[in-house]
C-alpha cells in the first residue's frame, strides 16, 4: 500500500502541478491584488524550473563523481534497473536510460568488474508477468556472457528493495566488497545512501547524464520541456533522498 501511495503522490511534487494549481486559484480569486501576486508566482516557478541554467546548476550540485580507481578491479558491478520498458505485446525494449546497461556491460567485458549483478523486476503499480531482469538476462546471453558471471534479481521494485536483494545475492555468491554501483548520475546520490545504509560498501560509477556542464548559452534561460523533465527527476530524487535518510 505504501508503495502504491508513493507512486500516486509523485504528481504533487512536480513544478507544473504547482503552476497549474496557482493558475487555477487565480480563476476563482476575488482579490485582484492577491490574484496578481499569485500569477507572478506561477510565472516565476514556471521560468525557474523550466530553464536549463537552473537544471544544470542543480546537476552540478547533486550529481556524484565517479569513485573508481583505474588500476583496481572489483568483484562485481551492481546494475540498477529502470532502463527497460514493456511494450504493448509484453516484450521488453531499452528506453532512454540504456546507458546504464551499456556501461555495466563494458565494465564486465574489460575486466574492471568480475561479475555483473542486475537488480530490477517490475515497478508497475499493477504488474503483469513482465520482468526487467529476464529481459536483461536474455540480452546478456546474446553477448555470449557466461551465466556464471551474472546474478539476477527479478523481485526489486524500488531502490530500497534493490539494496536488500543485492545484498542477499552478493553474500550467497561469496563476492567481496567493495562493489561498483552503476546507475544514472541523477540517481546515484540516493542509491549510494540506501546501499550504504543496507551495509553494502559500494563505489559510484555514474552514467546516463541528463544535463550538461558546458558553456552557458542565452537559450539556457528560455523555458523548455527538457529542463522541466530534468527538474522533475531531480525533485523526485531529492524527496526520495530525504525519505531514505529517516528510514
Amino acid at each position: 500500500m505504501v508503495y502504491i501511495l508513493s507512486k500516486l503522490l509523485y504528481v504533487f511534487i512536480l513544478p507544473l502541478t504547482w503552476v497549474f494549481c496557482l493558475l487555477l486559484y487565480t480563476l476563482f480569486a476575488k482579490n485582484k491584488g492577491h490574484k496578481r501576486k499569485v500569477l507572478i508566482l506561477a510565472i516565476f516557478i514556471f521560468w525557474f524550473f523550466g530553464n536549463r541554467f537552473t537544471a544544470n546548476l542543480m546537476a552540478n550540485i547533486w550529481d556524484v563523481n565517479p569513485g573508481v580507481s583505474a588500476a583496481k578491479s572489483y568483484s562485481a558491478a551492481v546494475l540498477l534497473g529502470g532502463f527497460v520498458s514493456e511494450g504493448k505485446n509484453g516484450e521488453g525494449h531499452f528506453n532512454g536510460a540504456a546507458d546504464r546497461y551499456n556501461t555495466a556491460v563494458k565494465l564486465l567485458q574489460t575486466g574492471t568488474a568480475g561479475h555483473l549483478l542486475f537488480s530490477g523486476g517490475n515497478a508497475d503499480i499493477n504488474p503483469d508477468g513482465f520482468s526487467e531482469a529476464q529481459f536483461v538476462g536474455q540480452e546478456l546471453k546474446k553477448l555470449n556472457i557466461a551465466d556464471s558471471l551474472v546474478l539476477l534479481d527479478d523481485k526489486a521494485r524500488n531502490t530500497m528493495e534493490n539494496a536488500a536483494f543485492s545484498k542477499d545475492l552478493l553474500q550467497k555468491a561469496g563476492l567481496k566488497p567493495p562493489y561498483l554501483l552503476v546507475t544514472s548520475a541523477y540517481h546515484m546520490r540516493r542509491a549510494m545512501l540506501i546501499y550504504k545504509k543496507a551495509g553494502l560498501e559500494v563505489v559510484p560509477y555514474p552514467c546516463d547524464y541528463i544535463t550538461n556542464y558546458g558553456t552557458i548559452m542565452p537559450t539556457d534561460f528560455v523555458p523548455g520541456v527538457e529542463a522541466i523533465g530534468a527538474w522533475n527527476t531531480y525533485i523526485k530524487e531529492l524527496v526520495g533522498y530525504i525519505v531514505a535518510l529517516f528510514k
